[in-house]
């Protein structure tokens, strides 16, 4: 039997997940804590996951701001860098101590001295993400339903029925700037205060495995031990007006979704 676009697909990332070569993750691979509900969702005939991350805390450099003279937001690229990144939550603690390059304390600083030039030393705890590529728009909206039910606000719909699982448990703090002159690094808060954001992030980390295991449960039990109804003439062939309007109804109801995202956030 020939199979479909999409089972061919999934075989095809299913065998890359079980591949040990590395990814393009800055980790290189799959985090544990991810593997149980990637499993899980990989077991319907109607999905497979694509990318994952089971929440991190990072300590990240940002890049260069000024292009051609202008000041630009965020500054992610351009020499920007990540000094430390964790998934393990037994690392928090001990984070700074694993730092390659030198960093100076100086709690005293002069707000003044920054602009929207400035790069900024950001402490930052991103939870769990999951991105599921499904078949059709049908399976797409019942993933997605089910991961807004607990919780999961923050998720969406993309192109190519590619549902984004994430969840509103973020910390992003400025700690420190790259002093441009001297091309070190500086922290303007106190090693105490460090000690609070570490406990901060434990508690993410903690509230982040929680609703890691909320989803699976109603991931098990309202698609795959109760799997969506299959209409009698599935196997009908979709007339072009029927396929219009079944198109007209899926679009509705994906502005209905952002819409819905955009009143929450």
């Amino acid at each position: 039997m020939v199979q479909d676009a999409f089972q061919q697909k999934k075989e095809h990332i299913l065998a890359e997940i079980k591949s040990s070569s590395l990814d393009l993750s800055p980790k290189g691979t799959i985090d544990e804590l991810c593997f149980p509900i990637m499993n899980l969702i990989n077991s319907h005939m109607d999905m497979v996951t694509t990318s994952s991350c089971s929440g991190r805390l990072s300590v990240f450099v940002e890049g260069n701001k000024v292009h051609d003279k202008e000041i630009k937001t965020g500054g992610k690229g351009e020499g920007g860098k990540w000094l430390f990144v964790t998934h393990d939550r037994e690392q928090v603690k001990s984070w700074f101590e694993k730092l390659e390059e030198p960093v100076s304390f100086q709690p005293d600083y002069n707000p003044g001295y920054m602009d929207a030039s400035t790069r900024y030393i950001l402490y930052k705890y991103e939870p769990f993400i999951l991105h599921v590529k499904c078949r059709d728009f049908r399976s797409a909206s019942a993933l997605f339903n089910t991961a807004m039910s607990c919780g999961f606000r923050e998720s969406g719909i993309g192109s190519n029925n590619i549902v984004a699982l994430r969840v509103n448990i973020k910390l992003d703090v400025p700690i420190g700037y790259l002093n441009e002159l001297t091309s070190k690094l500086v922290f303007f808060v106190d090693s105490k205060y460090i000690e609070l954001m570490d406990h901060i992030t434990l508690g993410k980390f903690t509230e982040n495995e929680n609703k890691m295991q909320e989803l699976y449960k109603k991931i098990e039990a309202h698609i795959l031990k109760a799997p969506l109804e299959t209409p009698k003439d599935l196997d009908k062939v979709e007339t072009k007006e029927e396929r219009r309007e079944r198109k007209i109804k899926e679009g509705l109801l994906r502005q209905k979704m952002v819409r819905s995202q955009d009143t929450q956030n």
